[in-house]
């Protein structure tokens, strides 16, 4: 997915074999329409991984946890224009569950190319075999 973020004009996006979307990599309404929240990752020991979700849910009422992995957590969490929150809350959120657990590494980012198709693909209902 890097590489067509860096290299292609235009991406499509099909699931299943069907036509979902069309638009340029970098295009502000191709990501703000499947992509529009912020992410924020936290890695902490696994067994913290339970009170580090619900520090940043307290936090960033709103905020959707994509996956825990191990002590790896992610998070979607809106923006402002979206009901969402600051930048600066989310490092709240951060500093907060900081004081709480060991934080061993936190990121915080603009969706990717891949979570616009992870979005889309869920949107699709791609995953329900996983289910």
């Amino acid at each position: 997915m890097e590489e067509a973020e860096e290299l292609c004009d235009r991406v499509g996006i099909f699931v299943d074999g069907n036509f979902q979307c069309l638009g340029t990599p970098m295009e502000v309404q191709l990501k703000a329409r499947y992509g529009g929240a912020r992410v924020l990752t936290i890695t902490t020991a696994a067994e913290h991984g339970e009170a580090v979700a619900r520090v940043v849910s307290r936090r960033c009422p709103g905020a959707a946890k994509v996956y825990g992995v191990g002590g790896t957590q992610k998070f979607e969490v809106p923006r402002r224009g979206d009901g969402g929150h600051r930048l600066d809350g989310v490092l709240r959120a951060v500093e907060a569950a900081r004081r709480t657990v060991p934080v061993q590494g936190w990121g915080v980012a603009d969706a990717t190319l891949e979570d616009v198709f992870v979005t889309v693909a869920k949107e699709a209902g791609a995953f329900h075999v996983l289910s």
